[in-house]
Order: structure tokens, then sequence, then C-alpha cells
């Protein structure tokens, strides 16, 4: 292989490369606004995809997953993630649960010590032997 070969493709590499770290990144409601005009088709695919700056292989690659994903979702194939702030009201939720248990099961103790106490007590201040 030649030295002019070797450079051309160390160059295409680099290009390649920097092409791959400055793709960008499309948030999951842009892919969704995206996907949904060229479901209501007043435009073609291909005009869609140049106004956006996509390539129409992109376009139907998120139409598939948004439609399988809605699929999923009808017939109730997938779990859906809980937010951050649902967790940290199920956290609370669970904490106060525990502590409500606690006590409940700590009051069930005293109840049951001082029925001991109590009925042992009367049983002996009575001159009853057990």
């Amino acid at each position: 292989m030649t030295e002019k070969n070797q450079q051309n493709r160390s160059v295409e590499k680099i290009v390649g490369d920097i092409r791959r770290a400055t793709r960008r990144q499309y948030l999951v409601e842009e892919k969704i606004r995206i996907v949904l005009e060229g479901l209501r088709g007043e435009d073609s695919i291909a005009e869609l995809c140049r106004r956006e700056g996509i390539h129409t292989n992109i376009y139907y690659r998120w139409s598939k997953e948004f439609l399988e994903a809605g699929k999923k979702r009808l017939v109730g194939d997938t779990a859906r993630e809980a937010t951050s702030d649902e967790v940290r009201n199920l956290c609370s939720e669970t904490r106060l649960l525990k502590e409500t248990v606690a006590e409940l099961l700590i009051s069930a103790i005293v109840n049951f010590v001082l029925k001991a106490t109590l009925s042992t007590f009367t049983i002996n201040h009575c001159g009853i032997r057990v």
C-alpha cells in the first residue's frame, strides 16, 4: 500500500470519527414530533427528512420503533418506568408504613407485657397460687 493511500485512509478515519462525535442527538420528543409529522402526510417523507436534516432510513427506523412501542403498550407487554418523583413518593410512603408497623408492634408488645404483669399481680395479690 502506498503512503498516499495510507494517508487518505487516516484522513477518512479522522473525518468519520469527527462525524460520529458531532452527530446530533435527538430528544425523544423531537423524534416523536418528526414521526407524527410524517404520519400526517402533509409533506413527503423525503421533504420532511431534508427539512429536519436526517436520512430517510433514520425516519423509517424511528417510525418503526414508535409504532412497535405503541403496539406493545396497547397489548400491555411493557411496564412503564417510574419517574423519579414517583420513586421518591413510594420510598417515603414505604418509610411511613414501616414506622407505623413498628409502632403497632411496640404497642402490641407493651400491651402483652402489661396484661401479663397485671394478671400475675392480680393472681398474687388475691393469694391464688399458680
